[in-house]
């Protein structure tokens, strides 16, 4: 018996060995056969297809996926000021890779509770637990696969004013979490200087900065 395949996982999931065997909008992919690798917090999977090439023959493929969930993350700006609000944490992934001490400047945001939540939702609460601001009116603006090579999450980028009066919480995070949160008003011009020396180089907040700056907030 496997957690997550025939016995629910600490997040009372099972089935999670067939996730892909219903797929038929490619057909030149034959989903095969799903092995469930681990299934803790989150999901690994190998997945074996069946892929017809350009020139009409086919080849059995094995391809292992990270399924974490999708997320949602938030450029809060001040257009008028023109600032932007970002946040410091740690991240041990980015640490052990090669960063200097781990600590990542980021837009706010984090992944959705449950599959079927709106990542807009998911977004309001994520910045008032991280930055303690209660947004008003959010702009989508546009759903990007981070590293579609082996991971499955897709994350909703969106946009938001802030300013004294959305400061409604203390924010720094979840304590329960393990969270601890340092939140960070930057000048917007500084905060895109920080892409070029490296002091961000977390993917989600260039995205969102080089948008505001072509499309958006502070688009000339």
């Amino acid at each position: 018996m496997t957690a997550g395949a025939d016995t629910p996982d600490r997040r009372g999931r099972t089935g999670l060995d067939r996730t892909g065997l219903e797929l038929t909008g490619n057909p030149r992919v034959r989903v095969r056969d799903v092995r469930l690798l681990s299934s803790h917090w989150y999901v690994e999977r190998t997945t074996t297809f069946d892929f017809r090439h350009s020139d009409g023959t086919w080849s059995t493929q094995e391809r292992e996926t990270h399924d974490r969930g999708n997320g949602a993350t938030l450029l809060l700006y001040d257009a008028e000021r023109e600032t932007v609000l970002l946040i410091r944490q740690f991240r041990y992934p980015a640490y052990v890779n090669g960063h200097a001490d781990g600590m990542l400047v980021e837009t706010p945001g984090g992944l959705l509770d449950a599959e079927d939540e709106h990542p807009e939702l998911a977004v309001r609460r994520e910045a008032v637990e991280e930055t303690g601001h209660t947004v008003g009116e959010v702009q989508h603006v546009f759903d990007v696969y981070m590293s579609p090579g082996s991971v499955t999450e897709r994350i909703s980028f969106f946009a938001a004013s802030y300013g004294a009066s959305t400061h409604t919480h203390e924010g720094g995070g979840l304590e329960e979490e393990g969270e601890d949160i340092e939140v960070l008003e930057l000048p917007f011009r500084t905060a895109l200087g920080m892409i070029r020396t490296g002091e961000i180089s977390d993917a989600k907040t260039i995205m969102l900065l080089q948008w505001a700056a072509l499309e958006g907030p502070f688009a000339k």
